[in-house]
């Protein structure tokens, strides 16, 4: 009988195998005809084989094959001519997202030889400017960051709108130590922006202490927690902060709980914040774990790995941990790991003395003018 199950399992397992390729393909030949015969959208490829390579392409990327999407999608312009900004824009994004920051650049070089007015050049510009900051930032190769520069500029000469990139042109000048110029371009950015104010905290601080610009800082967030706190990375600054993405249908996370309350007990009262972060779908469920556990700390939700938050810090497995030092700067970044404890204490004690130095800072400050009396 056994035997039996298992030749027969073996034989649906090859069915299997032989069948799912024609499936996948016949999937992408509808989606592909679906797409090919609608008429095209501002952007889209015009030429028939064009739009068939842009449709795969579409398909590769809804499926998370990320550089089949970006080789299609480089196709799918050649085959219109260099005509396609959607195929190079969806192209960069995704290269950038991959972190092939090299590619990123290729591409916005490419579309800028085929830009036909000077807003699209500007976008191209900007594009190529925050690849160029993004590679030589990553590949340490300074010399990146002049050329970068230069293209921002151009955008912002091109398109004074682009206000985005103020900021990028800021990062790119604090990274080439010129500091009073990176915080004309971040004031700048203060100034215009109307879409992005989640930024507006850590470009603030960024205006105070362009150094931090040159850190590894922890990717800016604002969350509302459980019982309806708005919490955001730079409004903690002055706290180290140990951030926790965890779900109830994780049994490891389960298990790492005792731990995670055990941190915030030993540092309650003292300059350190443990945010939990649940990744799962059903809310009841989520608040009842919570209460039933008496999860007293900053608790807060996103909707699963792809939300903005766990995105941001590129979190793939859970539990994770990260260590965020007083000034925001990601130090560690653990998973499932029980030693964090010592280096947190570390970390706190760090924290105080920098306290301790700001008040005794401010103190002689508001003690001078009694001195010169």
């Amino acid at each position: 009988m056994n035997r039996l199950v298992r030749s027969t399992q073996r034989v649906v397992s090859l069915f299997a195998l032989l069948i799912f390729p024609f499936l996948v393909s016949l999937s992408r030949a509808e989606s592909g005809n679906n797409f090919v015969n609608d008429v095209p959208k501002p952007g889209e490829p015009t030429v028939l084989a064009a739009r068939k390579a842009y449709s795969s392409a579409m398909d590769w990327e809804k499926r998370r094959f990320l550089d089949a999407a970006i080789g299609d999608y480089r196709k799918a312009n050649k085959l219109d001519g260099g005509h396609c900004a959607k195929c190079m824009m969806h192209a960069y994004a995704l290269s950038m997202k991959l972190g092939a920051f090299t590619t990123a650049v290729d591409l916005a070089r490419d579309g800028l030889s085929a830009a036909t007015n000077d807003k699209d050049r500007a976008s191209l510009n900007y594009m190529l400017g925050n690849a160029l900051y993004e590679q030589g930032a990553h590949n340490k190769k300074s010399a990146l960051f002049a050329e970068g520069a230069e293209d921002l500029r151009t955008a912002l000469r091109l398109d004074p709108d682009l206000t985005q990139a103020h900021y990028v042109l800021g990062m790119v000048l604090a990274r080439q130590n010129k500091d009073a110029e990176a915080r004309t371009e971040f004031q700048a950015f203060l100034d215009q922006d109307r879409k992005s104010p989640a930024m507006h905290e850590r470009v603030e601080r960024y205006l105070e202490r362009v150094d931090l610009a040159r850190a590894n800082m922890a990717p800016p967030f604002t969350l509302t927690t459980i019982d309806g706190q708005r919490v955001s990375m730079d409004g903690l600054a002055g706290k180290v902060v140990l951030i926790d993405f965890w779900a109830t249908w994780c049994a490891p996370c389960r298990d790492a709980l005792p731990r995670i309350r055990s941190i915030a007990q030993k540092f309650q009262g003292q300059p350190l914040v443990v945010l939990s972060i649940s990744l799962d779908a059903d809310e009841a469920k989520w608040r009842d774990f919570v209460a039933k556990n008496k999860m007293v700390w900053l608790q807060g939700r996103e909707l699963g790995f792809a939300a903005p938050i766990p995105k941001a810090f590129g979190v793939n497995a859970i539990p994770a941990t990260f260590s965020i030092d007083a000034d925001g700067v990601l130090e560690d970044q653990h998973v499932g790991d029980a030693s964090i404890e010592g280096k947190l204490k570390k970390m706190v004690a760090q924290a105080v003395q920098a306290q301790a130095a700001a008040a005794n800072g401010s103190a002689g400050i508001q003690q001078a003018p009694a001195e010169h009396k």
